[in-house]
């Protein structure tokens, strides 16, 4: 594996079952911040993460703990049994470390670097068979040898829902392969929309995913 091969990926995970990070952050619209795990013992006992939250954001959860305060954040913990799904831990499995975690109206917002292609579609495979609602966000390819028009970015977070659902929809029945296994007015049926209603959404989420690649 080159250095320039590398893959920056953010994915977001809509309200994972079992996160009480995600869980308070859809209850009080809170962002959090820098959310951190402990190993837990070696012998299997509980994991122990953290997380931060803005000062006057009120959290009422026996089983999340106050343990420190920066003036205008403060640090909750809490302890959870290893046994339970957590995303991160599903990404570290393929040795993605996560290097940075937040939430906010319940959505985990999940970053990690992936050595290359066949790495992060594992990784996302194992993520999707696991949790409901996951997207990626970003992909950014590691610069280091290659020329900045060269750089593949995506962001999907740029799309409404509708303009998302135009896109999977239109891609899974083959819209854009040559030859087309679907059609616009066929695809729009399956959407139940109309043939135009179809193709003003598919432009206006083209022009928003062009747009970022050729700004980057």
């Amino acid at each position: 594996m080159t250095a320039s091969s590398g893959i920056r990926a953010e994915v977001a995970i809509r309200s994972p079952s079992g996160c009480p990070v995600a869980d308070i952050s859809a209850e009080t619209g809170a962002a959090s911040q820098t959310v951190s795990r402990g190993m837990g013992p070696p012998e299997g006992g509980p994991v122990t993460e953290e997380f931060l939250l803005n000062a006057d954001v009120a959290v009422d959860r026996d089983d999340v703990e106050r343990v420190f305060s920066y003036g205008g954040r403060d640090v909750y913990r809490f302890e959870r049994d290893r046994t339970i799904g957590c995303p991160c831990e599903t990404i570290e499995r393929h040795d993605c470390p996560v290097v940075d975690v937040r939430t906010r109206d319940g959505v985990l917002d999940v970053v990690f670097h992936a050595p290359d292609m066949d790495r992060l579609r594992a990784v996302i495979g194992d993520v999707r068979e696991a949790f409901d609602g996951v997207e990626v966000r970003r992909l950014l390819r590691s610069t280091e040898g290659r020329n900045e028009q060269e750089l593949v970015f995506v962001d999907a977070g740029s799309l409404t829902d509708r303009q998302r659902e135009v896109l999977e929809t239109a891609h899974e029945m083959g819209y854009f392969d040559h030859p087309k296994g679907a059609n616009a007015g066929e695809v729009a049926e399956a959407l139940g929309i109309t043939t135009s209603t179809f193709t003003e959404h598919l432009s206006a989420a083209q022009s928003k995913l062009f747009a970022g690649i050729l700004a980057e």
